[in-house]
């Protein structure tokens, strides 16, 4: 038989009893199912799971693949409901003893220890309703708990009039999706980006006086150092890290106060900023509420350009990988100017053969990326009127992207870059065979007399040397101009006749 459960919310005034608080630890030890309720009756759960009927209907309704909720939009959502309670309690619109359990759960709920309990999927309703209603109702259900009451009775903290007090999922999803993407990317792929600029950086700076043959075209052109070469990933990751910290800057503006279209309706003058100085104060991050309500809830623009950053820096990365995996291509048919680490046996049927690996994998993690970030602008785009409802694919492909670039990362500069070296009797023996340094007597000699020379070396395989000697120029003068580290210095050698 079912228990007849009181659905008349409780008040929200501070004449409510204080119960005695448990310390209970996280956890029911219960089986079967119990009902909870909601605005459209009541709904069987696990009786073993702190969530409710909205998350319970949203599980049965949206059972699509295997893509769920990340767990950094839940920790981002404890800070979002433990700075309302705060400011809700101060404002005395909610018994400081409500906001203490609040807060408490909260603190669990931000810690990962109740990471099981909200185990919706990324394919839901657009606005996050419903991962915000799993939020509330765990809340609700853990603090009840530890009052010992009824779960599922909403009773004495209910999830809508008590948890989710002054707020709406419009304005607190994409609340949490900014305070996610920015702790995501500021704590993990920022410092893995920097880790591996300065690992690069450390190469360049080891091999800034080896020569070598540039290229362009896939064809030889002048030479330059090796440090040179590797100075231009180092600037390209600048650039991009740069390009990152610049916008996910704006996302420190969050859209908390303008409640369900940006009016702020149901929630007090100044609960906005309120929340955001209590969220920077929670966090650490700078957070201010959104100088316009209405865009922050209309649009989530802020988001795309946050993700376009990374999907710039993807291309920094790919081209990187590309090249070093060419470079390091043989052993003895192909470029084979750099020695990458062998991680791990290439083949199950050539023996010895080693792969570029981490380069591969680099490729790949870029690749998705790039791809992510045309979901990313879509939904992005398609937001209307006063809510874009494609919130959740869009924090899940941000949060996507910001971990696998991170990782990538970590693994490209621990497995590859470190354990680079250089092939520099390969290097040595292209310097020796290459024709564009004729470049460096054009002008002396002209360019149609340093034409005739590099054509003369090639159609006889001969040296420069060699064929430059065969059409007048002398020795002394080839010795003098032709020298491969001046030509890395403009203006260090003596280009006079």
């Amino acid at each position: 038989m079912t228990a007849v459960v009181d659905t008349t919310p409780a008040p929200a005034g501070p004449v409510d009893d204080v119960p005695e608080v448990r310390d209970h630890p996280i956890g029911l030890d219960a089986t079967g199912t119990r009902h909870e309720f909601d605005s459209l009756g009541a709904v069987p759960v696990p009786a073993n799971r702190y969530w409710g009927a909205q998350t319970q209907r949203s599980l049965t309704h949206f059972n699509i693949g295997d893509d769920r909720m990340p767990a950094e939009v839940y920790h981002a959502y404890g800070h979002v409901k433990k700075a309302a309670s705060i400011v809700n309690a101060r404002a005395g619109r909610l018994p400081q003893w409500k906001a203490d359990l609040i807060q408490r759960v909260s603190d669990e709920v931000i810690s990962g220890a109740l990471d099981a309990e909200f185990p919706l999927y990324v394919f839901q309703t657009g606005s996050g309703t419903q991962s915000n209603m799993n939020v509330n109702e765990v809340i609700s259900n853990r603090c009840i708990q530890l009052v010992g009451g009824v779960l599922g009775s909403q009773t004495p903290v209910h999830p809508n009039d008590h948890v989710n007090m002054g707020q709406s999922s419009n304005d607190t999803f994409p609340t949490a999706m900014h305070i996610a993407a920015y702790q995501m990317t500021t704590t993990r792929t920022l410092p893995a980006l920097r880790a591996l600029r300065d690992a690069i950086d450390t190469k360049a700076q080891q091999w800034a006086t080896v020569v070598k043959i540039g290229r362009t075209h896939l064809e030889d052109a002048t030479p330059l150092t090796v440090g040179q070469e590797w100075s231009g990933y180092v600037g390209a990751l600048d650039d991009a890290i740069a390009e990152i910290e610049h916008s996910i800057a704006g996302l420190l503006q969050v859209a908390m106060g303008g409640t369900a279209v940006g009016t702020g309706l149901n929630a007090p003058a100044g609960f906005g900023e309120d929340v955001a100085a209590a969220l920077s104060e929670l966090t650490g991050f700078p957070i201010v509420t959104a100088t316009n309500k209405f865009t922050a809830q209309g649009t989530l623009d802020r988001m795309v350009r946050a993700h376009a950053s990374l999907k710039t820096a993807a291309v920094t990365l790919f081209k990187i990988a590309n090249d070093l995996r060419w470079l390091g291509s043989g052993p003895r048919t192909g470029l084979m100017e750099l020695v990458l680490p062998s991680n791990e046996p290439g083949s199950s049927i050539m023996p010895g053969k080693v792969n570029p690996t981490q380069a591969e994998a680099m490729l790949m993690v870029c690749i998705q990326i790039m791809g992510s970030d045309v979901a990313v602008q879509m939904g992005g785009a398609e937001g209307n009127f006063q809510l874009n409802a494609f919130r959740p694919i869009i924090i899940s492909n941000f949060l996507h992207s910001a971990r696998i670039m991170a990782d990538m990362c970590g693994r490209f500069r621990t497995f590859m870059i470190e354990g680079a070296q250089l092939n520099e009797s390969r290097i040595t023996e292209n310097i020796e065979h290459s024709v564009m340094m004729v470049t460096a007597l054009s002008p002396i000699i002209g360019y149609d007399q340093a034409s005739t020379i590099a054509h003369h070396a090639i159609d006889h395989d001969t040296t420069l040397k060699v064929a430059a000697l065969a059409n007048g120029v002398s020795e002394a003068l080839f010795d003098r101009i032709v020298v491969p580290i001046d030509m890395t210095h403009p203006g260090s050698a003596d280009v006079s006749a």
